[in-house]
């Protein structure tokens, strides 16, 4: 029975929870030879994409995100009458649901037997979470287009993972991050898809 109390302690040292660290974010960017010359030291607005609320509070998070970013790209900034073309921001955020069949507690028994001795021993597993976690899909997406004509001169998106209940999913740190990772070394290669941590 000591056995048993030593092994069960022993257990939920082990697995107790390690610090996590963000999820990476996957960046596709897209753009032609012919728009990007049309971009050079161009003044942008940014504002809400098609059918986003403009006067959402969240909103303003990631378009405030995205101007700190453009302007560290060497973008200026103009009034909306007097700018050269519009960035338009779009935040779609999805939740995975996870099979939550799995029990959290699991018992295992095994025996031995041979010349130098026999025992039974008696394994006991815990999963802490609970089953697996939910997870959030957070996708920034960026167009930056002409004012004047509407055409598309640049296109981005940045998007990551994280489980329900990370502290990163809240629009104060998912913003910085997605934008940051979406913008870092601007314009960046056209069709590729990269990995930033």
């Amino acid at each position: 029975m000591k056995r048993l109390a030593a092994a069960i302690a022993l257990s939920t040292l082990i697995v107790a929870p390690a610090l996590a660290k963000p999820a990476a974010v996957e960046v596709t960017r897209f753009h032609t030879a012919q728009t990007l010359p049309r971009l050079k030291g161009a003044a942008l607005i940014v504002e809400s994409g098609p059918g986003a609320d403009a006067a959402s509070l969240e909103g303003q998070v990631w378009q405030a995100a995205v101007q700190r970013e453009l302007s560290g790209a060497g973008f200026g900034s103009a009034t909306p009458g007097a700018a050269d073309g519009v960035a338009e921001v779009m935040v779609e955020r999805e939740t995975l649901r996870r099979d939550r069949a799995r029990s959290p507690v699991s018992v295992g028994v095994g025996g031995s037997t041979g010349s130098y001795g026999g025992g039974v021993g008696l394994g006991v597993g815990f999963n802490l979470g609970g089953g697996p976690k939910d997870m959030v899909v957070t996708r920034l997406s960026v167009r930056i287009r002409d004012r004047k004509t509407g055409e598309a001169l640049w296109e981005g998106r940045a998007e990551t993972r994280e489980k329900a209940n990370a502290k990163e999913i809240t629009p104060s740190l998912a913003a910085p991050r997605l934008a940051h990772a979406l913008f870092a070394g601007f314009p960046g290669t056209s069709g590729e898809t990269i990995t930033v941590k």
